[in-house]
């Protein structure tokens, strides 16, 4: 029995698939163009997120009085120390910083927030006239998380201590 080239029957079936991909160009250029396509939406998918987070956190945040619903510094229960406190983020020219106030009874503290700018890192520093010791719990970098507005859960920003914050907007 006669043996077959084996080679060049194998070797033919690539020469068929070069003009098999020849013929498919079109369908190539249009994979090719819509992978360019989805790339290159990238920037403006990030300018839309960074939008909406600066709109959420202005309509919701900003500019809006809070008081303190819950208050804890290793199990102790502090909320009551903020009782009548009405606490304000206002906004100047910047998402991402500010003056801060806290009120009650006709006196007025002041101080500074910030976040970071995917606003998940919000800094809280209450300090003139002078500190009140109810807001050496307050001053310090805080972690949201949780945001279901109209309450914001807070926990110490880096650090696993079991404090815990919970500011409820008016």
């Amino acid at each position: 029995m006669p043996q077959k080239n084996i080679g060049k029957i194998f070797f033919r079936k690539f020469d068929f698939m070069g003009t098999s991909i020849y013929n498919k160009r079109f369908i190539i250029a249009i994979i090719c163009a819509t992978l360019l396509l989805l790339l290159s939406c990238k920037k403006t998918i990030e300018n839309i997120t960074e939008n909406t987070l600066k709109k959420q956190f202005e309509d919701n945040i900003l500019n809006k009085t809070f008081v303190v619903d819950l208050a804890t510094d290793n199990g102790i229960d502090k909320t009551s120390e903020y009782s009548g406190y009405g606490f304000v983020l206002s906004k100047t020219t910047s998402y991402f910083d500010g003056p801060m106030t806290g009120s009650k009874a006709g006196i007025t503290y002041t101080g500074t927030w910030s976040c970071n700018e995917d606003f998940s890192k919000l800094v809280i520093n209450i300090n003139a006239p002078s500190i009140p010791p109810e807001f050496v719990f307050l001053n310090r970098a805080w972690k949201f998380t949780k945001k279901a507005l109209p309450v914001m859960e807070l926990s110490p920003w880096g650090s696993t201590d079991p404090k815990i914050l919970h500011m409820r907007r008016l």
